[in-house]
């Protein structure tokens, strides 16, 4: 008796039924993978969190976000110190890389050309300070700067806050910067659990942004930088007129027309090609960040700069690969969800320390 195969026919719909089959796991593997890496975000989190808190109860204060850094002749340096990150090396299991930090001198301090005296901490790239849903490769995998003995400095994707405000500078008053961290200079200060008087359930102390490929050759948002001359209409720096709530009302007018100029290269100054360049470095943009907007919004991170450094007032927000939001920690250690649709008067709530805002548990 003559055997019967599978007709061509069959065959076709034997194909397609696997196909279909397989078009409608994929979307599940791809889910419980995302699940896995923004689990391992939020863990990162807490572990930085963690360190927080030993840090705190070890010096009675969070970490400066940045010291003025000192050349390797003592005289004052005009690069900034190591980032906030750096100085929380040492309660995070990572005391080996903190020890080989020498705090008396700059973060990238050269003695000699070519020799980067804290080059063992500056070019460690340190699974800690990626999230895992980040893709390859960029900055935050192949580092940026100048190479050293084949290695560059590596970005992350978590940055420390300086609140809701676009100033980072700090005063023996506390002011103007309303968050956690901020430069700390001959005026500055740090901060403790004593001066978070929003709580610290309310607070941001880290969050997320995406750091992006490095291509110089295209605008990419919201992982660029644009460097935009104005300051918002009727602001200027040092007296609280570029932090919430006073500049409420001047932000998104400013951001919008940051993100005009952005599309004419005329109108604008230069860009970043990405956050996040550098987790070692305490510098916005590169390790200090801030809450102005919500996250992963459809405007460029401007810097009110023209020299295209990173080192003058501007926006650097919260953005991340995870669909719909981006995980925070707060100062009490505990990491959040939050929502791409959260409003700007809870984003800004949560970036300041002792703004007076009530924020409910369900606004975001």
């Amino acid at each position: 008796m003559k055997r019967k195969g599978f007709t061509l026919i069959e065959l076709l719909v034997v194909i397609a039924i696997i196909a279909v089959l397989i078009s409608l796991l994929l979307p599940a593997v791809q889910s419980a993978r995302e699940a896995a890496r923004r689990a391992q975000c939020t863990n990162n989190l807490k572990q930085i969190g963690l360190a927080l808190h030993n840090y705190h109860s070890t010096f009675n204060s969070f970490p400066p976000g940045a010291l003025f850094g000192r050349n390797h002749d003592g005289t004052l340096g005009n690069n900034r110190d190591f980032s906030a990150q750096v100085r929380l090396l040492g309660f995070s299991e990572q005391t080996a890389l903190y020890n080989a930090a020498n705090f008396h001198i700059s973060a990238f301090n050269n003695a000699a050309a070519g020799d980067w005296i804290n080059s063992t901490t500056t070019t460690t790239r340190l699974a800690l300070m990626l999230c895992p849903s980040s893709p390859e490769p960029g900055w935050n995998h192949q580092g940026s700067g100048a190479m050293f003995n084949n290695r560059r400095a590596p970005g992350g994707n978590y940055f420390a806050s300086v609140g809701a405000t676009m100033e980072f500078a700090g005063q023996q008053s506390g002011g103007p910067p309303n968050g956690i961290f901020q430069y700390v200079g001959d005026l500055g200060r740090t901060f403790g659990v004593a001066e978070i008087t929003d709580g610290t359930s309310n607070t941001v102390a880290f969050s997320e942004w995406k750091t992006g490929s490095g291509n110089a050759n295209t605008i990419t948002i919201p992982t660029d930088i644009i460097f935009f001359g104005a300051f918002p209409q009727g602001t200027k720096r040092n007296d609280g007129s570029i932090s919430i709530p006073a500049l409420a009302d001047k932000l998104i007018p400013w951001v919008n027309q940051c993100a005009a100029a952005a599309k004419t290269p005329g109108n604008r100054f230069g860009k970043s090609t990405t956050l996040g360049q550098n987790w070692s470095l305490g510098l916005v943009g590169y390790s200090l960040g801030n809450l102005l907007l919500p996250p992963n919004p459809k405007t460029p991170n401007c810097s009110v700069n023209d020299s295209g450094t990173l080192q003058s007032p501007g926006v650097w927000g919260i953005s991340s690969y995870h669909p719909g939001g981006a995980n925070i920690l707060l100062a009490d250690g505990s990491v959040r969800f939050l929502k791409d649709s959260t409003s700007l008067p809870t984003v800004w709530a949560l970036g300041t320390r002792a703004g007076g805002e009530v924020i409910s548990a369900d606004s975001y």
